[in-house]
């Protein structure tokens, strides 16, 4: 199935792609993979979900910024032709700016891992790491990077 159609079965909308903040491009393309640059998902220059998680936000409120990312990502492939052409999704590296102690990393993640497998199935299941940091660019709870493969 292709994956706009699953989106819209799924009741999701793609919101725009985001601009690069800096000297980067959001997506490289090389042979058959496509790198999506780590994406902090904001709204107007101000984050969906700020501060350290177990602090400032809750593992809900970044879970579902990390969905929000993952849906950034599928925009960015749509608007370079990639999103049908997803074979599968073959790795996400999620960072989650944390309070000391925080350790329900993996629970934030599973936003943007959750969102893949429900749009490509089988082939939405992915290698991943979630990893801790003191801080993430723009004060975000959350940033995200991808790996697909494409036909």
């Amino acid at each position: 199935m292709l994956a706009a159609k699953r989106l819209q079965e799924l009741g999701l909308s793609l919101p725009p792609p985001p601009k690069p903040a800096a000297s980067y491009v959001p997506l490289v393309l090389s042979g058959n993979l496509a790198y999506v640059s780590g994406i902090v998902p904001h709204v107007e220059g101000r984050p969906d979900c700020a501060g350290l998680a177990g602090r400032d936000a809750t593992t809900e409120q970044a879970n579902a910024a990390a969905k929000r990312a993952a849906l950034l990502a599928l925009s960015v492939l749509q608007e370079n032709g990639l999103l049908d052409r997803v074979r599968r999704v073959v790795r996400v590296t999620g960072f989650v700016a944390s309070a000391p102690g925080y350790i329900d990393q993996p629970k934030v993640i599973n936003g943007a891992s959750d969102l893949l497998v429900a749009v490509f199935g089988e082939a939405g299941k992915h290698a991943r790491s979630a990893v801790g940091v003191a801080a993430l660019p723009l004060n975000s709870t959350v940033e995200v990077e991808f790996l697909f493969e494409v036909a």
